[in-house]
Protein backbone atom coordinates (compact mmCIF):
# COMPACT_ATOMS: atom_id res chain seq x y z
CA UNK A 1 0.00 0.00 0.00
CA UNK A 2 1.64 3.27 -0.51
CA UNK A 3 2.52 5.52 2.04
CA UNK A 4 0.60 8.33 0.75
CA UNK A 5 -2.85 6.38 0.87
CA UNK A 6 -2.47 4.70 4.28
CA UNK A 7 -1.44 8.44 6.06
CA UNK A 8 -5.09 9.86 3.93
CA UNK A 9 -6.63 7.28 5.15
CA UNK A 10 -5.49 6.93 8.65
CA UNK A 11 -6.50 11.18 8.80
CA UNK A 12 -10.00 10.48 7.21
CA UNK A 13 -10.83 7.82 10.52
CA UNK A 14 -9.29 10.61 12.56
CA UNK A 15 -11.64 12.96 10.51
CA UNK A 16 -14.92 10.30 10.62
CA UNK A 17 -14.26 10.42 14.97
CA UNK A 18 -14.04 13.91 14.94
CA UNK A 19 -17.75 14.25 12.66
CA UNK A 20 -19.25 10.91 14.50
CA UNK A 21 -18.55 12.13 18.42
CA UNK A 22 -21.09 15.04 18.93
CA UNK A 23 -23.78 12.75 16.87
CA UNK A 24 -22.69 9.80 19.21
CA UNK A 25 -23.46 12.03 22.03
CA UNK A 26 -26.98 12.69 21.48
CA UNK A 27 -27.42 8.50 21.20
CA UNK A 28 -27.52 6.07 23.72
CA UNK A 29 -26.41 2.91 22.26
CA UNK A 30 -29.35 0.22 23.05
CA UNK A 31 -27.00 -2.34 25.34
CA UNK A 32 -26.44 -3.02 28.74
CA UNK A 33 -28.21 -1.09 30.88
CA UNK A 34 -29.61 1.39 28.21
CA UNK A 35 -30.96 -1.75 26.22
CA UNK A 36 -34.20 -1.33 24.52
CA UNK A 37 -35.61 -3.72 21.47
CA UNK A 38 -33.68 -2.14 18.25
CA UNK A 39 -34.55 -4.98 15.69
CA UNK A 40 -32.18 -8.58 15.80
CA UNK A 41 -30.00 -9.43 18.89
CA UNK A 42 -27.91 -11.80 19.71
CA UNK A 43 -27.01 -13.63 23.44
CA UNK A 44 -24.95 -10.34 24.88
CA UNK A 45 -21.53 -12.86 25.93
CA UNK A 46 -22.06 -14.20 22.40
CA UNK A 47 -22.06 -10.65 20.61
CA UNK A 48 -19.14 -9.55 22.93
CA UNK A 49 -16.85 -12.08 21.93
CA UNK A 50 -17.58 -12.17 18.26
CA UNK A 51 -17.08 -8.20 18.11
CA UNK A 52 -13.89 -7.83 19.90
CA UNK A 53 -12.08 -11.52 18.21
CA UNK A 54 -11.37 -9.28 14.58
CA UNK A 55 -9.29 -6.57 16.60
CA UNK A 56 -6.17 -8.71 17.85
CA UNK A 57 -6.61 -11.23 14.84
CA UNK A 58 -6.44 -8.86 12.07
CA UNK A 59 -3.62 -6.93 14.17
CA UNK A 60 -1.63 -9.95 14.40
CA UNK A 61 -2.05 -10.72 10.95
CA UNK A 62 -0.90 -7.53 9.23
CA UNK A 63 1.57 -6.94 11.94
CA UNK A 64 3.68 -10.32 11.70
CA UNK A 65 3.62 -10.27 8.03
CA UNK A 66 4.28 -7.00 7.29
CA UNK A 67 7.97 -6.20 5.92
CA UNK A 68 9.49 -3.80 8.63
CA UNK A 69 12.18 -4.76 10.82
CA UNK A 70 10.69 -6.24 14.46
CA UNK A 71 12.57 -4.69 17.30
CA UNK A 72 11.62 -4.85 20.91
CA UNK A 73 9.48 -1.71 20.98
CA UNK A 74 7.34 -2.88 18.11
CA UNK A 75 7.22 -6.60 19.59
CA UNK A 76 5.73 -5.34 23.32
CA UNK A 77 3.14 -2.52 21.49
CA UNK A 78 2.01 -5.35 19.65
CA UNK A 79 2.05 -7.50 23.02
CA UNK A 80 0.07 -4.49 24.33
CA UNK A 81 -2.73 -4.92 21.67
CA UNK A 82 -3.30 -8.45 21.81
CA UNK A 83 -2.80 -8.71 25.65
CA UNK A 84 -5.76 -5.55 26.23
CA UNK A 85 -7.93 -7.79 23.32
CA UNK A 86 -6.98 -11.62 24.92
CA UNK A 87 -8.19 -10.57 28.23
CA UNK A 88 -11.76 -9.00 26.83
CA UNK A 89 -12.32 -11.93 24.87
CA UNK A 90 -11.20 -14.79 27.15
CA UNK A 91 -11.67 -13.81 30.90
CA UNK A 92 -13.77 -10.43 30.85
CA UNK A 93 -16.57 -11.87 28.62
CA UNK A 94 -16.68 -15.41 30.44
CA UNK A 95 -17.38 -13.32 33.76
CA UNK A 96 -20.19 -11.53 32.34
CA UNK A 97 -23.42 -11.88 34.34
CA UNK A 98 -25.86 -11.32 31.95
CA UNK A 99 -27.71 -14.49 31.26
CA UNK A 100 -31.00 -13.34 29.37
CA UNK A 101 -29.59 -10.37 27.84
CA UNK A 102 -29.24 -9.23 24.78
CA UNK A 103 -27.42 -7.30 22.55
CA UNK A 104 -28.61 -6.17 19.08
CA UNK A 105 -27.08 -7.34 16.25
CA UNK A 106 -26.64 -3.50 14.55
CA UNK A 107 -24.57 -3.02 17.95
CA UNK A 108 -22.36 -6.04 16.92
CA UNK A 109 -21.84 -5.37 13.70
CA UNK A 110 -20.71 -1.75 14.14
CA UNK A 111 -18.25 -2.66 16.66
CA UNK A 112 -16.98 -5.79 14.39
CA UNK A 113 -16.53 -3.31 12.11
CA UNK A 114 -14.64 -0.46 14.22
CA UNK A 115 -12.13 -3.62 15.25
CA UNK A 116 -11.69 -4.35 11.93
CA UNK A 117 -10.15 -0.96 11.11
CA UNK A 118 -7.91 -0.18 13.75
CA UNK A 119 -7.17 -3.75 14.06
CA UNK A 120 -5.55 -3.27 10.56
CA UNK A 121 -4.62 0.41 10.56
CA UNK A 122 -2.33 -0.15 13.93
CA UNK A 123 -1.22 -4.03 13.09
CA UNK A 124 -0.01 -2.45 9.36
CA UNK A 125 1.54 0.85 10.40
CA UNK A 126 3.55 -1.29 13.54
CA UNK A 127 3.99 -4.12 10.74
CA UNK A 128 5.13 -2.25 7.49
CA UNK A 129 4.46 1.43 7.54
CA UNK A 130 6.14 2.85 10.41
CA UNK A 131 9.94 3.10 10.70
CA UNK A 132 11.16 0.42 12.79
CA UNK A 133 11.29 2.06 16.44
CA UNK A 134 15.06 1.50 17.73
CA UNK A 135 15.87 -0.61 21.17
CA UNK A 136 16.61 3.25 22.45
CA UNK A 137 12.62 4.23 22.16
CA UNK A 138 12.64 2.01 25.84
CA UNK A 139 14.38 4.15 27.39
CA UNK A 140 12.72 7.31 25.65
CA UNK A 141 10.66 9.47 28.27
CA UNK A 142 7.50 9.19 26.31
CA UNK A 143 7.88 5.32 26.13
CA UNK A 144 8.56 4.92 29.92
CA UNK A 145 5.68 7.02 30.62
CA UNK A 146 2.70 5.84 28.07
CA UNK A 147 4.18 1.93 29.38
CA UNK A 148 2.91 3.30 32.75
CA UNK A 149 -0.10 4.90 31.84
CA UNK A 150 -1.32 1.57 29.92
CA UNK A 151 -0.32 -0.43 32.92
CA UNK A 152 -2.30 2.12 35.12
CA UNK A 153 -5.18 2.31 32.59
CA UNK A 154 -5.27 -1.34 32.64
CA UNK A 155 -5.68 -1.99 36.31
CA UNK A 156 -7.95 1.05 36.85
CA UNK A 157 -10.72 -0.91 34.07
CA UNK A 158 -9.70 -4.23 35.47
CA UNK A 159 -10.31 -3.46 38.97
CA UNK A 160 -13.58 -1.05 38.13
CA UNK A 161 -15.22 -3.92 36.14
CA UNK A 162 -14.41 -6.56 38.73
CA UNK A 163 -16.10 -4.00 41.65
CA UNK A 164 -18.84 -3.66 39.60
CA UNK A 165 -19.39 -7.63 38.79
CA UNK A 166 -19.29 -8.18 42.48
CA UNK A 167 -22.53 -5.72 43.05
CA UNK A 168 -24.95 -8.23 41.48
CA UNK A 169 -24.95 -12.11 43.20
CA UNK A 170 -25.34 -14.74 41.66
CA UNK A 171 -28.60 -14.93 40.69
CA UNK A 172 -29.44 -11.10 41.25
CA UNK A 173 -31.01 -8.97 38.79
CA UNK A 174 -30.80 -5.40 38.76
CA UNK A 175 -28.44 -2.65 39.47
CA UNK A 176 -26.70 -1.49 42.46
CA UNK A 177 -25.23 2.04 42.97
CA UNK A 178 -21.32 1.39 43.28
CA UNK A 179 -19.85 3.12 46.33
CA UNK A 180 -16.05 2.36 46.61
CA UNK A 181 -13.13 3.19 44.71
CA UNK A 182 -12.59 5.52 41.96
CA UNK A 183 -16.52 5.35 41.75
CA UNK A 184 -16.72 7.54 44.75
CA UNK A 185 -15.04 10.22 42.36
CA UNK A 186 -16.82 9.30 38.97
CA UNK A 187 -19.73 6.90 37.04
CA UNK A 188 -17.60 5.18 35.22
CA UNK A 189 -13.97 4.48 36.48
CA UNK A 190 -14.08 1.61 33.80
CA UNK A 191 -13.95 3.81 30.79
CA UNK A 192 -11.83 6.33 32.45
CA UNK A 193 -9.42 3.48 32.85
CA UNK A 194 -9.41 2.30 29.24
CA UNK A 195 -8.86 5.70 28.38
CA UNK A 196 -5.81 5.99 30.04
CA UNK A 197 -4.71 2.89 28.81
CA UNK A 198 -4.77 3.87 25.10
CA UNK A 199 -3.39 7.11 26.09
CA UNK A 200 -0.45 5.32 27.11
CA UNK A 201 -0.21 3.34 24.22
CA UNK A 202 -0.54 6.19 21.70
CA UNK A 203 2.48 7.70 23.52
CA UNK A 204 4.39 4.34 23.78
CA UNK A 205 3.96 4.27 19.99
CA UNK A 206 3.87 8.21 18.65
CA UNK A 207 1.94 6.95 15.28
CA UNK A 208 -0.68 8.43 13.55
CA UNK A 209 -2.95 5.01 14.12
CA UNK A 210 -1.91 4.86 17.76
CA UNK A 211 -3.41 8.51 18.05
CA UNK A 212 -6.30 7.64 15.88
CA UNK A 213 -7.74 4.47 17.73
CA UNK A 214 -7.22 6.85 20.91
CA UNK A 215 -9.39 9.16 19.41
CA UNK A 216 -12.33 6.96 18.58
CA UNK A 217 -11.87 5.44 22.10
CA UNK A 218 -12.71 8.74 23.46
CA UNK A 219 -15.59 9.44 20.66
CA UNK A 220 -16.87 5.82 21.57
CA UNK A 221 -16.69 5.65 25.59
CA UNK A 222 -17.07 9.90 26.98
CA UNK A 223 -20.79 10.20 25.78
CA UNK A 224 -21.52 6.48 26.93
CA UNK A 225 -20.05 7.71 30.19
CA UNK A 226 -22.23 10.70 30.41
CA UNK A 227 -25.34 8.58 29.44
CA UNK A 228 -24.54 6.19 32.44
CA UNK A 229 -24.26 9.20 34.59
CA UNK A 230 -27.68 10.29 33.60
CA UNK A 231 -29.08 6.63 33.73
CA UNK A 232 -27.81 6.67 37.49
CA UNK A 233 -28.72 9.97 38.47
CA UNK A 234 -32.61 9.14 36.92
CA UNK A 235 -32.63 5.81 38.08
CA UNK A 236 -31.46 6.25 42.01
CA UNK A 237 -32.79 9.95 43.76
CA UNK A 238 -29.94 9.22 46.10
CA UNK A 239 -27.19 9.14 43.75
CA UNK A 240 -24.09 10.97 45.11
CA UNK A 241 -24.90 14.76 43.79
CA UNK A 242 -20.65 15.53 43.77
CA UNK A 243 -19.85 12.41 41.88
CA UNK A 244 -18.82 13.16 37.89
CA UNK A 245 -19.47 11.35 35.26
CA UNK A 246 -15.79 10.82 33.88
CA UNK A 247 -12.66 12.95 34.89
CA UNK A 248 -12.96 13.11 38.57
CA UNK A 249 -13.78 16.65 40.49
CA UNK A 250 -13.94 18.23 36.36
CA UNK A 251 -16.53 16.58 34.84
Amino acid sequence: MNDLFFDRLVLAWILLALIIFPVIFKINAPYGRHFRKAGPSVDNKLGWVLMEIPSPVVFSFFFLTGSSEKTAASWILAGCWVFHYGYRILIFSQRLRTTGKRMPLAIMSSAIWFNLVNGFLNGYGLGTRLKPLPDTHLVHPTFLLGALLFVLGFAMHVVADNYLRGLRQPGETGYKIPQAGLYRLVSSPNYLGEIVEWTGFALMAMSLPALSFLLWTCANLVPRARANHRWYGETFPDYPQQRKALVPYLW
